[in-house]
């Protein structure tokens, strides 16, 4: 019987030898899918359990800078944040919002994560520029006209607002026009436009209508500033007029290019 041909043999060569290299190769790449899939996998699923299930980026801590008024312990308990939670979880919005709507003083704060552990909260709070007498209190406005606070004791340097609106005739019409807010934001206006001297002297800002703010400042003396309009103008036209009537009582600048001075 005759042996296999040359054909024969190379066909069982080939079967012997395993699949041939492109098969080989494609099984290696699957192979390496496969086992980087699974290593994705379990890092995955570890990152999850570090942030979310481990011990070791909790909230242990919880900072407080920028306060004036207000004290850490304060912040710290309007924040509420969740001690002994995860830090992935904190959110940061929510307590920035709670700080707001709690404390009224704070203007801004930033909630930041300092990792593994802490929570900042870094606050800015809002600063008096007229005070409005409220029985035997007083409440501090702000530059945005925004009412923020109510303190027994005035801070020092701070402003009156007299609200002395005639509500009879032509002045209740602009009383009904305006309101009592328009008219508080006016002299927050007026008193954000002050010169830094002026602004250190004035005791009192008056408002009797729109248009007819005054100013009460140290020594009896007296400035009739008008509306809040034009503010930088009528700053400069005082400076210069305080400086050339230096004993005079009573200063205009309501038309700030027709100033007017009297007394001594």
């Amino acid at each position: 019987m005759a042996g296999p041909t040359t054909a024969e043999r190379g066909e069982r060569q080939q079967e012997s030898s395993g699949p041939p290299p492109a098969r080989r190769r494609a099984r290696r790449r699957l192979l390496t899918i496969v086992v980087l899939a699974v290593a994705v996998l379990l890092l995955g699923a570890g990152g999850v359990w570090a942030l979310y299930g481990s011990h070791w980026l909790r909230v242990e801590r919880v900072s407080v800078s920028g306060t004036l008024v207000l004290t850490p312990a304060q912040v710290r308990e309007a924040a509420a944040v969740p001690v002994g939670g995860p830090m992935v979880s904190v959110d940061t919005d929510a307590i920035e919002a709670r700080l707001r709507r709690r404390l009224p003083r704070i203007h801004t704060v930033d909630v930041v994560r300092s990792w593994p552990h802490g929570i900042g909260l870094k606050v800015t709070e809002r600063t008096p520029l007229l005070l409005v007498r409220k029985g035997a209190d007083f409440v501090e406005v702000d530059d945005e006209g925004v009412r923020f606070a109510t303190v027994a004791r005035a801070p020092i340097g701070v402003p009156m607002l007299e609200l002395s609106v005639v509500r009879s005739g032509s002045g209740a019409a602009a009383f009904r026009r305006f309101g009592t807010d328009r008219l508080v934001r006016e002299a927050v206006r007026v008193a954000g436009a002050l010169p830094a001297a002026v602004a250190r002297d004035t005791r009192t800002v008056r408002i009797r209508s729109f248009d007819g703010i005054s100013l009460e400042l140290r020594g009896g003396r007296t400035v009739m500033w008008g509306s809040g309009e034009n503010g930088r103008a009528k700053a400069r036209t005082l400076t210069a007029l305080m400086k050339a009537v230096p004993g005079a009582r009573y200063f205009d600048v309501s038309v700030p290019t027709a100033p007017a001075s009297a007394g001594s």
